[in-house]
């Protein structure tokens, strides 16, 4: 990481660039560019690619990226994470925080710092930098069509303190614009509907087969049997006409950013 550091500050300074103002132009702050430099954190694929447009670096901040070290997703999720790289379509429903494949990157270090026992800062980087790989598929070519149903209580939890949870509601109420992205907020004040189960991700793959997946702690099942699997997706139906419009949704969303 010390190497990719030290030849983006050596091209920010060759650019006449400060920190403050590379960060505010790549959505980062002055001290998490330091860090960078540094080596100390881990720098996003997305902040590579504006990086090098913005200092004129004609490919030099690529070439040094072999030099980060990426990170590696746990053994458990690798199957579900690699089909998820594959999939045409995928249907989620969260009840405790937000998925981790639309997670900022400071609400993604809050969530993986409040894991018991603690990982390390080091761990914990690069669990970060590993959804925030991820989430390229949201906006590659084709793109996936995302639809999800998210408790309107998880939006409400200040996860990482009230900015951090701000940025998180303003990103989701973006990719809620997004043609192929749809959000739709469970009522908290609803007395039931169809998801008490919990949790769950149905994907469908690209010869149009369906699969489902169920995270648990320390572990999670992807599961191929059609009548389970069809059985999800009759519940993910349920949960769709029971939760808000994505309009409604989005609404909401914004009330809850200006009470922040």
């Amino acid at each position: 990481m010390k190497v990719f550091g030290a030849v983006l500050s050596a091209l920010r300074e060759a650019h006449g660039t400060t920190r403050e103002e590379l960060g505010r132009q790549v959505g980062y702050s002055k001290s998490t560019v330091a860090k960078i430099e540094y080596g100390e954190r881990l720098a996003s694929p997305a902040f590579i690619a504006k990086a090098e447009e913005l200092l004129d670096a004609r490919g030099a901040l690529r070439a040094a990226a072999p030099h980060l070290k990426w990170t590696r997703l746990p053994s458990w999720f690798g199957e579900y994470a690699r089909r998820e790289q594959e999939a045409v379509s995928l249907w989620t429903y969260d009840t405790h925080v937000i998925k981790g494949l639309v997670q900022t990157e400071d609400y993604a270090r809050a969530v993986l710092s409040a894991y018991v026992p603690t990982l390390d800062e080091e761990e914990i980087e690069r669990r970060v930098q590993a959804r925030m790989e991820r989430q390229v598929l949201l906006t590659r070519k084709p793109s996936v069509s995302l639809a999800m149903v998210v408790e309107e209580w998880v939006l409400r939890r200040p996860v990482g303190g009230r900015t951090t949870l701000k940025a998180q509601l303003e990103r989701l109420l973006k990719l809620s614009e997004l043609r192929n992205v749809s959000v739709q907020l469970m009522p908290a004040h609803y007395e039931t509907h169809a998801g008490f189960d919990g949790p769950f991700t149905l994907l469908e793959t690209p010869d149009r087969q369906w699969v489902a997946y169920v995270e648990r702690q320390a572990g999670g099942d992807v599961i191929d049997d059609r009548h389970t699997v069809s059985e999800f997706q009759t519940r993910y139906g349920m949960l769709r006409t029971q939760a808000l419009t994505p309009k409604d949704s989005a609404q909401l969303i914004e009330e809850m950013i200006r009470e922040l």
